[in-house]
């Protein structure tokens, strides 16, 4: 390897010595040659396929091996392709065999589509006829199971129209199977007039609502005749007539009118049964007519007692209602809902049975029991108000009469809680109560009008008590109170206006006799015993009133204030008694000018010093009054001494025909504090009187002496009479507390 890179060492360089161009041919060459040899890459899968060829033959390097390596290889490669050539031969020679067979078959082929061509040629026309009679069998199938279908759905055999329609035949299951399926054909009919061709739908349609009318037609008229002889009186009303009547119920006209038709004949049966029930006990127990109990006598026989026959009469009606509601509660109240689906269809399809379009109908299956009750009570009730209004005129017990309107008070309430507060029979019960109660109010202003016109029962009694008539009124009227009372329950007491249902009795039973007899009291020219007689009648028209609380609630008020105002008066009565009897009264007159000063000289009685002078003239000028003369002072201040003792006896008795203790007990006290009250006005008068005149202050002596001084001198006067000095008494002015010596503590202890 040496050799091929590198020259001697010793050599020439070749920068050195110029080389000829052939030598430097082959130079390039084989580094070329070299170069690629060193390039090339012995990972290449040529090279390592051609060195396993090599191992696989078993070559061995050499020389001679590898000159004649190209050779033979060369000679194999040539050996190879002649091999393939023969084999080639043999291909190409099968290749030949099978064109022939090819072509054979495809000459048979051509022949074979020249007969399939004329074949189809033949047959063509047969498929298509063959295709379309399959495609017309299809469609006849087809038309054919609709045309079943239909026919099963929209069309009715004849023998169910006849069942349907005839009046011989029955009105049972089959009948409203096969109502129905007419209604739902009718209903399907609908789908029909969607289509393109309507007028099997509107034929149809037509067909149906014929069969459907005559149908419900049928129903209507064997409902009313069932009716006829249908037995409220059974538990069970028949459920071929629920049934019935839930389906007419989709005709809203007629099943209107078959209840009309129900209400007539029910009213004329409760009216029969209702009269039999007042003449013939036996037949009218019950509304059917059957025998009833013979130990029961009809309702006329109590008509000479009002209260007795009324309460028989609405005591039939309410059993009648209650035995009706409960007859007919399994037709409108368990079926209701299904009632007003039926109705509510019916107007649906009868528009023009709605009395306001716009307002929405809703059947309330309660509502509609109450008023066929009520319609069936009509004749009843007609004849009831004739009845009641009769005895009621014919009776002149005003007593009897309110009990009358309590007793259909108590109706109302009971009929407005089982048929409902808009019944015929709740205004039925207003009206009669309304009239019983204006009968009522005719007859007290009856007694009122025929005692204003009796003198001898006008005239007050001798001592004052209230009169007799009022007593009977207030007698009267307790009866009336005790009556509603037990009748009126506590919540309806009130009203909306503030009184109660009691009112319009007070006002009618009670105003006008009490108005009647204080009106009497004009008869008393003394304003003491005219005062005592209007007071004894408010006291016993006040204890009557204060009984009940429904009557207090709105009398009470009025009493009290005219008891108090007659009161007031009686005070000013006794206190004026009070003072004539003492004499006292000519003192207060006389005082009356002085008025004025006496209040100052309450006010400044401990600053007398400090009173003018003017003022204190004015009260010296009471001693030169009349009634405060030494004997016209004496002979009061005689006359107080004797009133005294027996003072609150003669008070007590001047008031003793007022019938009140209390009342005379409580006016004696007020007008003795009065009295008192004006007694210490009269004392500090005279006390001042005497201070103004240069009095001192009077006092008490031993023995009764009166003391009294003046300037500083005293003056002792006995009451025996003992004389002093006449210069002396000549020079003293006389005292007027020395002449009238009460005081007001001692007033005070007497009269207490």
């Amino acid at each position: 390897m040496t050799s091929y890179f590198s020259g001697p060492s010793n050599g020439p360089s070749p920068s050195s010595s110029p080389l000829s161009p052939p030598t430097t041919q082959r130079s390039s060459a084989l580094s070329n040659r070299l170069t690629s040899v060193l390039s090339a890459s012995y990972v290449d899968s040529d090279i390592r396929d051609a060195l396993e060829t090599l191992s696989v033959r078993g070559i061995h390097n050499t020389a001679e091996t590898r000159r004649q390596l190209r050779l033979d290889v060369q000679k194999e490669v040539v050996d190879c392709n002649a091999e393939i050539v023969r084999d080639f031969g043999q291909v190409a020679e099968q290749l030949q065999r099978i064109g022939s067979v090819i072509t054979t078959l495809n000459q048979t082929c051509d022949e074979m589509r020249k007969h399939i061509g004329l074949a189809k040629q033949d047959s063509t026309p047969v498929l298509e006829e063959a295709t379309a009679l399959m495609t017309q069998k299809k469609d006849t199938e087809t038309k054919q199971e609709l045309l079943d279908a239909f026919s099963k759905h929209f069309l009715v055999p004849e023998e169910e129209l006849m069942a349907l329609n005839s009046a011989e035949e029955p009105v049972d299951d089959r009948f409203f199977d096969i109502l129905a399926r007419v209604k739902q054909v009718h209903h399907d009919c609908e789908l029909l007039l969607g289509g393109e061709n309507q007028r099997l739908g509107l034929e149809i349609m037509e067909l149906s609502t014929r069969h459907l009318n005559t149908a419900y037609q049928k129903l209507y008229k064997w409902i009313q005749k069932e009716f006829q002889s249908l037995n409220l009186e059974d538990p069970r009303i028949s459920s071929s007539i629920r049934r019935a009547l839930r389906v007419l119920a989709e005709r809203p006209t007629l099943f209107h009118s078959c209840l009309d038709f129900f209400a007539e004949a029910r009213d004329y049966v409760l009216s029969d049964a209702f009269h039999y029930a007042l003449t013939d006990a036996v037949s009218g127990s019950n509304g059917a007519g059957a025998s009833g109990d013979h130990s029961v006598k009809p309702i006329e026989f109590s008509a000479h007692d009002p209260l007795r026959y009324i309460g028989d009469m609405l005591a039939w009606v309410h059993s009648t209602t209650v035995s009706e509601r409960e007859a007919l509660e399994a037709l409108f109240v368990a079926d209701g809902e299904e009632l007003a689906r039926g109705i509510q269809a019916g107007l649906n399809s009868e528009p023009w049975s709605r009395i306001d379009e716009e307002k929405e109908v809703a059947f309330d299956g309660r509502k509609a029991l109450s008023d066929l009750v009520n319609r069936d009570l009509t004749g009843v009730s007609r004849s009831l108000r004739q009845r009641v209004e009769l005895v009621i005129q014919g009776h002149d017990d005003p007593v009897t009469c309110f009990k009358v309107v309590n007793l259909l008070s108590f109706y109302r309430t009971t009929f407005s809680k089982l048929v409902g507060p808009q019944s015929h029979l709740v205004d039925l019960m207003q009206i009669l109560e309304k009239f019983t109660l204006g009968h009522f109010e005719n007859l007290m202003k009856e007694q009122v009008t025929v005692l204003s016109n009796d003198q001898i029962a006008l005239t007050p009694p001798p001592d004052l008590s209230p009169p007799e008539f009022l007593l009977d009124a207030l007698e009267g009227l307790v009866s009336l109170m005790k009556n509603h009372d037990a009748s009126v329950r506590p919540d309806e007491q009130s009203d909306s206006a503030g009184g109660n249902s009691f009112t319009p009795v007070l006002r009618a039973a009670f105003d006008p006799f009490l108005t009647l007899a204080r009106s009497s009291s004009e008869e008393l020219e003394d304003d003491t015993a005219q005062t005592i007689y209007r007071l004894n009648i408010l006291l016993a028209a006040s204890a009557t009133i204060s009984l009940f609380s429904f009557a207090t609630a709105t009398h009470n008020s009025p009493l009290s204030t005219a008891i108090s105002t007659l009161r007031t008066n009686l005070l000013d009565i006794q206190h004026e008694f009070l003072l004539d009897a003492s004499g006292l009264q000519t003192l207060l007159d006389a005082l009356e000018p002085f008025a004025k000063y006496g209040k100052d000289t309450e006010q400044d009685k401990d600053n007398n010093e400090d009173k003018p002078d003017q003022q204190k003239h004015h009260l010296a000028d009471l001693a030169t009054l009349p009634a405060f003369q030494p004997e016209a002072l004496v002979t009061s201040s005689q006359q107080l001494d004797d009133f005294l003792p027996s003072a609150l006896m003669d008070a007590a008795d001047n008031l003793k025909r007022l019938q009140s203790a209390s009342l005379i007990q409580s006016v004696t006290e007020d007008a003795v504090e009065a009295f008192c009250r004006d007694f210490e006005f009269v004392e500090g008068m005279i006390i001042a009187a005497d201070e103004a005149r240069g009095m001192t202050q009077v006092t008490l002596g031993t023995g009764g002496s009166v003391v009294s001084g003046r300037s500083g001198r005293s003056t002792r006067k006995t009451n025996a009479g003992d004389a002093d000095d006449e210069n002396e008494e000549e020079d003293d002015k006389w005292s007027l507390r020395t002449l009238f010596p009460r005081t007001t503590g001692e007033i005070r202890v007497l009269l207490s």
